[in-house]
């Protein structure tokens, strides 16, 4: 089960984003019955947050969200325009801010950068179960 949905980049395209993955694992669940967790659910909303966020930010224009199902769990992939990888700072505990890539790394079994020839897709998997991730 997938789904790919173009964004438009702007401010509208994170909130778009987390409906967009509430109704994708709801739908999975429901039509599918793929066991879903209520804590799945919520990071995979933190992590389509934090990565739409990071897209819009820092490349210009419209990107493209692909979620699918993959061995027990949800893969949430962003594709946009910027070349640079993203990277995630040293521990500061007292930045305000900035700790969104720590975070996605901190929740998602996987997390992987690829260059593509206009920009980079970047992924994240997320367990169904919930359990926290080792992506570091």
């Amino acid at each position: 089960m997938s789904v790919a949905v173009p964004l438009n980049g702007g401010d509208s395209s994170i909130a778009e984003a987390r409906h967009l993955a509430v109704d994708f694992l709801t739908r999975a669940r429901a039509d599918q019955n793929v066991p879903v967790s209520a804590r799945a659910m919520d990071l995979t909303q933190l992590v389509v947050s934090e990565l739409v966020t990071n897209a819009c930010k820092y490349a210009p224009g419209p990107m493209l969200m692909e979620l699918s199902i993959v061995d027990a769990a949800v893969a949430v992939t962003v594709h946009d325009s910027a070349t640079a990888r993203p990277v995630a700072r040293t521990e500061d505990p007292l930045r305000i801010g900035g700790h969104g890539l720590e975070i996605v790394m901190a929740v998602a079994q996987n997390f992987d950068v690829h260059p593509e020839p206009a920009g980079k897709r970047i992924t994240a998997r997320i367990a169904l179960s919930g359990e926290p991730g080792t992506a570091r």
